[in-house]
């Protein structure tokens, strides 16, 4: 039998928003007021999200950050720091209880990310699940994910880059210029890749989400009931981005 989970296709909006809707629905999801849910979004402006553990002033150039107008937001879950652009990004909320949870932070990581590599070979890219977290095109990274669970319920959520600026990449992260040059930068170009490499074409948001909604449904047998975050959600999230998100107390926090 199928598990019945919510939809929610939120579109583009700025870090501060997306990180609070995402923790507002966990919140609401660990309460019982809303199903599992599973969102997908993309980002606007750009942004640098820092994981839980990283510190902004060791890992980014703040200032070349504000001067190309990227925004740093930090998120709740760990791993380390990355751009968000031309990507597609997804969460899913779930108490520790479903059938789909695991007590194994891999095998949790495992099960979900195969939705990923069934999505992404929709659209006729082969992917695997590397652990602990990663998925990987002929060895290349073409999607990370994080994970934390708070208030019985995990929170998983990770990028599908559709296109990768490696050099851009490197110009706002806090890295010694002598090594930013050549070899470090074809190095990452070795090791990330993006669906629009993979396809040597431009691949869309649109189509990125529908191959990922076909990959959730039938990877994890699930029956998607589209939705809308709830008033109470929205309200939450426009509050935790005003005063958690985009504060310099919780961005400075390490």
């Amino acid at each position: 039998m199928a598990h019945e989970m919510r939809l929610l296709e939120t579109g583009v909006h700025d870090a501060y928003f997306n990180m609070g809707l995402d923790e507002a629905i966990l919140e609401s999801v660990s309460r019982g007021r809303e199903l599992p849910t599973l969102r997908l979004y993309g980002w606007n402006p750009k942004a640098i999200s820092l994981g839980y553990f990283q510190g902004a002033r060791q890992e980014l150039d703040l200032d070349a950050c504000a001067r190309l107008g990227v925004n740093v937001v930090r998120r709740i879950t760990g791993g380390g720091a990355v751009l968000h652009d031309k990507e597609v990004t997804y969460s899913l909320s779930l108490p520790e209880t479903h059938p789909l949870a695991r007590s194994s932070i891999i095998e949790s990581y495992e099960i979900i990310c195969s939705a990923l590599v069934r999505g992404m070979g929709f659209l006729g890219i082969d992917t695997e699940f590397t652990p602990i977290n990663d998925i990987l095109w002929r060895g290349k990274k073409v999607s990370g994910n994080a994970q934390t669970r708070k208030h019985g319920c995990i929170l998983q959520h990770g990028t599908i880059l559709l296109h990768v600026d490696v050099e851009e990449m490197f110009c706002l992260l806090l890295v010694p210029k002598e090594k930013a040059t050549g070899k470090l930068i074809a190095d990452v170009k070795q090791r990330v890749g993006s669906l629009s490499e993979a396809l040597d074409r431009e691949v869309g948001f649109e189509e990125t989400v529908k191959a990922l909604i076909r990959g959730f449904t039938e990877a994890l047998n699930l029956k998607l009931i589209p939705g809308k975050p709830s008033e109470e959600e929205l309200a939450r999230a426009r509050s935790l981005a005003k005063e958690k998100f985009s504060t310099e107390a919780w961005i400075f926090k390490r």
